[in-house]
C-alpha cells in the first residue's frame, strides 16, 4: 500500500472509492447477467424452469461456500503480504491456494454431481421441477473446478488492490454469457436445443473462455500476479501457508455453509407453499443481490484495505477505514433500497408474468429489504476483524443468528402462526438485527483490546 495513502485521509478515501466502484460495478454486472438468464428462462421456458433453478441454488451455494471461504482467506493473506512489500511470500500464498483449490474443487464437483438428486428430494423439491433441477445442477457441478479457479484468482487481484482487472474481465464474461445463452437454450445457429440446460452450458463456457483470456492478459501486461514460474513453483501444499489459509478459510466457509444450509432449510419451508412461492423466493433473492451490492462490496474493500494497512504496520488507519466503510454503506445502500421499495412491482413484474407470484415476491421484498442496511453495517465490522485474523467469534455470532434465530423463527412463524409464508420473510430482518448486536458488542468489548499483527512473516 502507498505510504502516502496511509497518512492522508483524503487520499485514503479516494483510493477506497477507486477500489470500491469497480467492485460494486462487478457485483451489479454479475447480477445483470444472472437477471438476463432468469428473464430468458422465466419468460420463455416458464415459471417451472425458473423454480427449477431456484430449488437447486441453495445447495449449489452450499458447495460454493468452500471456494468463497478460500478466496476470502487468501485475499487477506495476499493483502497483508503485499502491504508489507513481501512479494515472494505473496506469490507463495497464491501457489499454495491454487493447489488446495484444485483438490477441493474436484472433490466438491464429484460429490455434488453424484448426490444432487438425493439432496433435491430431501429438500422437498416439487415433483414437477425435479428432473429439470437435477440435469441443470449436474452440468454446473461437474465443471466446478473452472469456476473455483476463476473465483479465487480474481480475489488474489483484489488482494493487491486491483479491482479494475477483475471488473473488465467480468464484463467480457457477462457479454459471452449473454451471447451464448439464446443459441444454446433455443438451438440457434444449428446447435441442439438444450432448453434450461443451455443456461448452464452458457455459464460454463463463458467462465472458461474468460479465464483463458484473463491469464493471457496478465502474462502480456506482466501483472504482478501473472501465472508464471514464480507462482507455479509454489503449486504445492505447504504447511505454514496452508495453516494460515485454513485458519481464515475454514471459519469463512463455515459462515457460508451456515448460510447456505439455512437457505436449504428455508426453501424447504417455502416449497410447502408450491412452485409459485419457490419461484418468488428465487426472483426476490436475485433482486436482493442488488440490495446487497453496497454491503458486500464495501466489506471486500474494507477487508483489503485493512489487511494492507496491517501488513504495513499502520494500525491507526484501520479505524478510519472501518468508519468510512460504514458511512458509505448507509448512503449507497439506503439509496438503492429506497428505489426498490418505490418500484417493487415493476421490478418484480419484469421477471414474473404471473400475478400471484408477483404478490408473494412483493411481500418478501417489503418485509425484508430495509434490514440490508443493518446487514451492511455488520459486514463492514466483520470484515475489519477478519482482515486482522480474528475469525472465530464473528463466525460464532453468524451461526447463532442463523441457526438460533432465523431458521427456527422461519419454521415456527410459517407453520404455527397466521403469518404463514410471510413468517419466513420476517425471520430475515430479525436475524440481521440479532447478528448486528452480537457482532458489535464483541467488536467493542473484545477486538478493540487486542494487539494486532500480520499473520505471515518472512
Amino acid at each position: 500500500m502507498d505510504q502516502q495513502i496511509l497518512h492522508d485521509d483524503k487520499k485514503l478515501q479516494k483510493a477506497f472509492f477507486n477500489f470500491l466502484i469497480p467492485v460494486m460495478l462487478a457485483n451489479v454486472l454479475q447480477s445483470l447477467g444472472q437477471v438476463f438468464g432468469m428473464f430468458i428462462v422465466g419468460r420463455n421456458l416458464g415459471v417451472d424452469a425458473l423454480a427449477a433453478i431456484s430449488a437447486f441454488f441453495p445447495f449449489f451455494f452450499f458447495l460454493m461456500a468452500f471456494a468463497i471461504g478460500i478466496g476470502s482467506g487468501s485475499s487477506i493473506l495476499v493483502g497483508q503480504t503485499y502491504g508489507a512489500g513481501n512479494h515472494e511470500k505473496m506469490k507463495e500464498v497464491v501457489g499454495v491456494t491454487l493447489a488446495f483449490t484444485t483438490i477441493l474443487s474436484i472433490v466438491v464437483a464429484i460429490f455434488g454431481g453424484f448426490f444432487i438428486e438425493w439432496i433435491l428430494r430431501f429438500m422437498q423439491t416439487p415433483a414437477n421441477i425435479l428432473d429439470m433441477s437435477i440435469s441443470y445442477a449436474q452440468i454446473l457441478f461437474f465443471t466446478l473446478p473452472i469456476m473455483f479457479w476463476y473465483l479465487v484468482y480474481t480475489t488474489f487481484m483484489r488482494g493487491v488492490g486491483d479491482s479494475k482487472t477483475p471488473f473488465l474481465f467480468l464484463v467480457i464474461s457477462v457479454i459471452l454469457n449473454i451471447a451464448f445463452l439464446p443459441p444454446l437454450v433455443f438451438g440457434w445457429l444449428g446447435l441442439p436445443k438444450f432448453g434450461l440446460n443451455g443456461a448452464a452450458y452458457a455459464s460454463v463456457l463463458s467462465n472458461l473462455v474468460t479465464m483463458i483470456l484473463l491469464f493471457t492478459y496478465l502474462h502480456k501486461t506482466k501483472h504482478i500476479l501473472r501465472l508464471d514460474k514464480s507462482i507455479l513453483q509454489h503449486f504445492k501444499l505447504k504447511k505454514d501457508i496452508l495453516a494460515s489459509l485454513l485458519k481464515l478459510a475454514i471459519p469463512a466457509s463455515i459462515s457460508m455453509v451456515a448460510i447456505s444450509v439455512a437457505e436449504i432449510a428455508v426453501i424447504g419451508f417455502v416449497n410447502v407453499y408450491g412452485s409459485d412461492a419457490t419461484a418468488a423466493y428465487g426472483v426476490v433473492n436475485q433482486v436482493a443481490s442488488y440490495a446487497q451490492v453496497p454491503a458486500m462490496s464495501i466489506a471486500i474493500a474494507t477487508s483489503v484495505f485493512v489487511a494492507q494497512a496491517l501488513g504495513a504496520n499502520s494500525t491507526d488507519m484501520i479505524k478510519k477505514i472501518r468508519q468510512f466503510g460504514v458511512l458509505v454503506n448507509y448512503i449507497l445502500g439506503g439509496a438503492i433500497i429506497l428505489i426498490m421499495y418505490l418500484f417493487a412491482e415493476p421490478i418484480l413484474s419484469f421477471f414474473i408474468d404471473k400475478q400471484n407470484t408477483v404478490l408473494i415476491a412483493k411481500d418478501y421484498l417489503y418485509i425484508a429489504f430495509w434490514s440490508y442496511l443493518i446487514f451492511g453495517h455488520t459486514q463492514t465490522v466483520s470484515a475489519t476483524m477478519r482482515a486482522t485474523g480474528v475469525v472465530l467469534w464473528p463466525t460464532i455470532f453468524l451461526v447463532i443468528a442463523i441457526w438460533v434465530v432465523e431458521v427456527p423463527l422461519a419454521f415456527i412463524l410459517s407453520h404455527y402462526t397466521s403469518f404463514e409464508l410471510n413468517g419466513v420473510w420476517i425471520a430475515y430482518p430479525t436475524a440481521f438485527c440479532v447478528h448486528f448486536v452480537l457482532q458489535y458488542a464483541y467488536f467493542k468489548l473484545g477486538w478493540q483490546k487486542r494487539t494486532l499483527k500480520a499473520m505471515l512473516s518472512d
